[in-house]
């Protein structure tokens, strides 16, 4: 059974982390208390004197009573009396818990915040870390759920999944469920488990048609479209790794260094790496090329083009020429 505070504040910028921990509160309280032990105040009732009317308020509910507050970023210093009497008088078996989403206009006060700490309570900050952070706070959020999440993983799984935290922990989880008693996680597993399956296979459609490997690309091209990938979609994917691929060759060609092509690219290490390799090798004439399939098959599949075949026709002769 959990031992409840007699207060919570929680706190942050990072309202997404913050609507979380208040559903799993709620969840929580309605499991110890039930649907009639819990109640919430939010929107335009979420004012301090509110607040301070429900603590005082005697109440018939067996076991604790649990008080959800939404909104306290907007409660002033000034306005905080009587909430902080009634708080101070908070009977045993009552719980509030206060939750503040915060900007760089609207912030918990520090009056709350000493409330809060003289009653007991319990204050946690959830912020947003900055994009270039990710990685690293990936990595020790991978450690708290017994992962020894590699660096350029971390990276993968952020260039993967995006920058929502949430999103992160939630992947996090998945890995964790997934390696078992081995903890130990590199690129192959987060490029296995962590991005949806059809996104794996366009970006080796992609990397196939980079490489010139036409059995390959006409396997996944096929084995796409089977599971209901639209072709637009795809030709973005196969268009954004030729386009990427050509600006490294031509590089390459000017004479830039491996290493300093390397940095820009926003991919894990190894990634750069086999596409430099593989740019190197096509050529700048070729990945030209390739481009410019590309963008005819993309004004056929729109019905640019006469003569009747089928979008998959088109698509799989521009695939041949490019990868054959």
């Amino acid at each position: 059974m959990p031992n409840f505070k007699p207060a919570y504040l929680i706190h942050g910028d990072d309202h997404g982390r913050i609507g979380e921990r208040r559903m799993r509160l709620r969840a929580l309280a309605e499991g110890e208390s039930g649907v009639q032990g819990v109640e919430l105040i939010e929107g335009e009732g979420s004012t301090p004197d509110a607040v301070a009317q429900a603590l005082n308020m005697m109440t018939f509910a067996l076991g604790r009573r649990f008080i959800i507050v939404d909104g306290v970023e907007r409660w002033k210093e000034k306005e905080l009396d009587a909430f902080e009497a009634a708080l101070a008088a908070l009977p045993p078996d009552t719980t509030v818990a206060l939750f503040a989403r915060e900007d760089t206009r609207a912030k918990a006060a520090k009056r709350l915040h000493q409330a809060v700490k003289k009653a007991g309570g319990d204050i946690s900050a959830e912020t947003s870390v900055k994009p270039w952070e990710l990685p690293k706070w990936v990595v020790a959020r991978a450690r708290e759920l017994g992962i020894d999440l590699q660096a350029d993983a971390a990276r993968m799984l952020v260039q993967q999944v995006g920058e929502r935290q949430q999103r992160l922990l939630r992947e996090l989880e998945k890995l964790a469920l997934s390696v078992g008693d081995q903890p130990r996680v590199g690129i192959e597993e987060v490029e296995a488990m962590a991005a949806p399956s059809a996104e794996i296979r366009a970006w080796s459609l992609a990397d196939a048609l980079v490489e010139g490997r036409s059995e390959p690309a006409v396997r996944t091209y096929l084995a796409l479209r089977a599971q209901g990938e639209r072709l637009s979609g795809l030709i973005y994917w196969m268009a954004q790794r030729l386009r990427t691929a050509h600006e490294i060759a031509t590089a390459l060609d000017a004479g830039r260094p491996p290493a300093e092509i390397k940095r820009g690219l926003r991919m894990p290490p190894r990634a750069a790496d086999r596409l430099i390799d593989d740019a190197r090798r096509s050529g700048a004439g070729r990945l030209r090329e390739a481009i410019e399939q590309i963008a005819d098959l993309e004004l056929a599949s729109r019905g640019g083009t006469s003569g009747g075949a089928g979008e998959d026709t088109h698509a799989l002769v521009a695939i041949q020429r490019i990868a054959g």
